[in-house]
């Protein structure tokens, strides 16, 4: 285990310099000049050429990358043209901001996904199957600005029960959580349900309802332990796109995440803060990944790290 765990940190470091030449060359085809953004409108160009030369802007594209992976690599992620601020301690702020929803956001995918994928498969082509494949299929359908507009107008205008943005007390959360949650909800539902009616369909599941085993012992034991799987599979999948993919629930909710930290940042051209909170959103998305594959040998002990599956 220590030594596949080893050789996937390894392998993230190739990844995550790939990713950085990305980040680096995309956020620069961006139009806009930030040191013109964070001059102003009508700034002398003598001023704009000092802001240049203080941030290190002046210098050729490639002499800006060794600089930037050179201070990156000694943990200092540069400063942020907009607040000059440490781009690391403010990543690190909005980030505990972004795992908190992202959290709740799956908790709450994970519950009603595997409910109502497990009540499908146990249950398949009657009303309860069709009715909860059709909420599956729109939660997936539906784009996470849409129904985080309509939970806005409804619960917040209309009935007034939830603010409408910002951050402070649990009612706040509701909403932004949901709006995140419902599309994993919908990916988790299906998964379980394809998951788990291939194997009730399987010859030991017939044999252990042949010798008189309980059915639900059979349903949520033999069936949903065997089909977990492939559902980690998508829950981890999802986990990583909840922190990543926050960015469009944070703006409309006012949630100050970090998804919502790099929209601001993209406005002002501020590329340090840019390319900070992206490299940092991929090695949690790597990080996520190899938790995932640690947890086959959990829930299947026939999966084996650094040798042959029995």
């Amino acid at each position: 285990m220590l030594e596949y765990v080893m050789k996937r940190v390894l392998m993230l470091v190739p990844v995550l310099f790939g990713v950085s030449i990305v980040i680096f060359l995309s956020i620069r085809m961006i139009p806009g000049d930030p040191a013109e953004a964070l001059a102003g409108e009508f700034a002398e160009e003598e001023y704009v050429e000092e802001i240049r030369r203080e941030y290190g802007l002046d210098k050729p594209l490639h002499i800006q990358y060794f600089i930037y992976m050179d201070r990156a690599l000694r943990g200092d992620l540069g400063r942020s043209i907009n607040s000059d601020l440490p781009v690391l301690e403010e990543v690190l702020t909005r980030f505990g901001n972004t795992l908190q929803l992202a959290f709740w956001a799956m908790l709450l995918a994970t519950v009603l996904g595997l409910t109502a994928g497990v009540f499908s498969a146990i249950n398949p082509y009657s009303k309860i199957d069709y009715g909860s494949m059709t909420g599956a299929l729109l939660g997936i359908s539906m784009p996470s600005f849409w129904l985080g507009l309509i939970l806005m107008g409804f619960f917040s205008v209309y009935l007034g029960w939830l603010p409408a943005g910002g951050k402070g007390t649990w009612a706040h959360l509701i909403m932004p959580a949901a709006t995140l949650g419902v599309t994993g909800a919908g990916l988790v539902a299906r998964m379980t349900r394809n998951t788990m009616l291939e194997i009730i369909g399987s010859e030991y599941i017939t044999t252990a309802r042949s010798k008189g085993l309980d059915e639900r012992k059979v349903n949520y034991v033999h069936a949903l332990k065997n089909a977990l799987l492939p559902v980690i599979t998508v829950i981890g999948l999802q986990s990583g796109y909840l922190l990543g993919g926050s960015v469009i629930t944070e703006s409309v909710f006012a949630w100050p995440g970090l998804g919502r930290y790099i929209v601001d940042a993209i406005k002002m051209r501020d590329y340090a803060s840019v390319q900070g909170s992206l490299l940092f959103f991929a090695l949690t998305f790597a990080f996520v990944n190899v938790v995932v594959d640690l947890l086959y040998a959990v829930f299947n002990p026939r999966v084996r790290y650094g040798g042959e599956n029995r």
